[in-house]
């Protein structure tokens, strides 16, 4: 004789929470409440965050072109997509993207967190050997470059901060900025932390989203250094040119 089912009170009971009448519950939402797949949004926000990295710090290297190079540059990436986009649209989209996969990213970590310190409310007398500096540094590596992202947008985009701005001309803007040390050394500290996150959060991703493998682990960790301290490197050499009189 089959047992019937037990009436929506009692599922609710066990559940903590009604169902709603004729509605089954989300997957997207079940994926986002379980580890899995917080672990999976910061994967993949993380990698479109990569992917602005590279294209940004390749942009920035055209300083070293001169002025009309950067400059140029700029104005092409206000009217990329014309005629179908109107002007600037394409930097706003772009922006857009990035602040979602930025906030996506943020929380995902901030509540994966907070749920591992649950988890372990008491800390471990000794320390895992198998924690690197980078992933120690993870947590607060995070907050260095989301109060830096602020510092840059005001510096650079907004030009709120910016002592001698010049709407229009990003050469003129970035060797004013890295003209002040306060400014660069903010830069610099900024750029070792991101340095430290790529490479963690490159092989993290790599195992999140199932790519490594034995054969593949060595591959992984060797391109994880290689692109951390390329992004690194390229970033670096703006302001240290700047700083040092090479550039402006």
């Amino acid at each position: 004789m089959a047992m019937a089912s037990a009436p929506p009170a009692n599922r609710a009971k066990r559940t903590g929470r009604a169902p709603a009448p004729g509605r089954h519950p989300s997957s997207l939402a079940a994926l986002w409440r379980s580890s899995v797949g917080k672990k999976a949004v910061m994967a993949v926000s993380g990698l479109v965050m990569l992917a602005y990295l590279v294209a940004h710090m390749l942009g920035n290297l055209k300083i070293f072109f001169g002025p009309d190079d950067i400059n140029g540059y700029a104005h092409w990436l206000r009217t990329l997509g014309e005629p179908l986009l109107h002007h600037g649209w394409f930097l706003w989209l772009a922006r857009l993207v990035l602040v979602a996969a930025v906030v996506a990213h943020g929380t995902a970590a901030y509540q994966l967190s907070r749920r591992d310190l649950k988890a372990r409310p008491v800390k471990y007398a000794h320390r895992r050997q198998r924690a690197t500096y980078a992933t120690r540094t993870m947590r607060w590596g995070g907050v260095i470059l989301g109060l830096f992202i602020v510092w840059h947008i005001l510096d650079l985009t907004t030009l709120t901060v910016n002592p001698a701005a010049e709407e229009g001309h990003p050469y003129q803007n970035v060797v004013a900025s890295f003209s002040t040390w306060y400014s660069g050394v903010i830069y610099c500290l900024a750029m070792l932390a991101l340095g430290l996150h790529v490479r963690h959060g490159f092989w993290s991703a790599a195992q999140t989203l199932g790519v490594n493998n034995p054969r593949r682990d060595r591959a992984l960790k060797v391109g994880a250094n290689a692109l951390a301290l390329l992004l690194t490197a390229g970033f670096l050499s703006v302001p240290v040119a700047v700083m040092a009189g090479l550039v402006r």
